[in-house]
């Protein structure tokens, strides 16, 4: 049977739901944080080791800058929130991204829940923020060359943001696009790619588990037959 250990989910379609409920943008988000309460708790429960969400790309500072400074304001409320939640149901938290852009008050919200929860041994919960695939490619290599190592595909894994975490196995996009954008490419190499049209803040559980069910019917070959 396949292993199910790394899930990653592009959480999109928060913008168009709040528009589709004749609401500002924003809502859709504060919407689509509820969920991954719901989602993140779930995988907890079924044996999977590692969720990574998308959260916030490199890319998302092109958005308007009253929705980033919302996202912002968003992530440092979440993350206070959430802290009971990764406690309570023994979830240790991690992030993959470039966190120097962030302020010194969100960068100090997030060590202090990676503080909190790095002794938790259930589920992984991994956000990425500021991040952007080919961003953590490019800092994988700068790294490597200043600590004068020679690349290869052994041991660039050892350079990269999700040095310790396994390669993806399943990744799901909500919202109806199919395309990676920029996330975990590197790691997706072998992954099973699923495309829904579910906006991000009504996927639930049910669909969830529907989408795991189909995971382990898939025959896993990584190249070989």
């Amino acid at each position: 049977m396949n292993k199910l250990n790394h899930i990653a989910i592009i959480m999109d379609g928060n913008g168009r739901w709040a528009t589709k409920q004749g609401l500002i943008r924003v809502k859709g988000h504060e919407e689509g944080s509820k969920r991954v309460r719901e989602i993140t708790k779930y995988c907890s429960t079924v044996g999977v080791k590692f969720l990574t969400l998308y959260a916030f790309s490199t890319e998302n500072w092109k958005r308007p800058k009253m929705e980033v400074d919302f996202l912002m304001r968003l992530l440092d409320r979440w993350l206070e929130k959430e802290l009971d939640t990764f406690l309570e149901n023994n979830i240790r938290f991690k992030t993959i991204g470039d966190l120097s852009k962030f302020s010194k008050k969100l960068q100090k919200r997030i060590q202090k829940t990676k503080e909190a929860t790095q002794n938790a041994t259930g589920l992984t919960q991994v956000l990425a923020i500021n991040y952007g695939s080919k961003d953590e490619i490019i800092r994988a290599i700068k790294k490597a060359t200043e600590q004068k190592i020679e690349l290869s595909e052994d041991n660039f894994n050892n350079f990269l943001d999700t040095y310790e975490i396994p390669d993806v196995d399943l990744v799901i996009r909500t919202g109806g696009e199919k395309r990676l954008s920029n996330f975990l490419l590197w790691q997706s190499a072998y992954a099973e790619l699923c495309f829904i049209d579910t906006l991000w803040p009504d996927f639930n559980e049910s669909e969830l588990k529907n989408i795991i069910d189909d995971f382990y019917k898939v025959q896993r070959r990584f190249g070989g037959v």
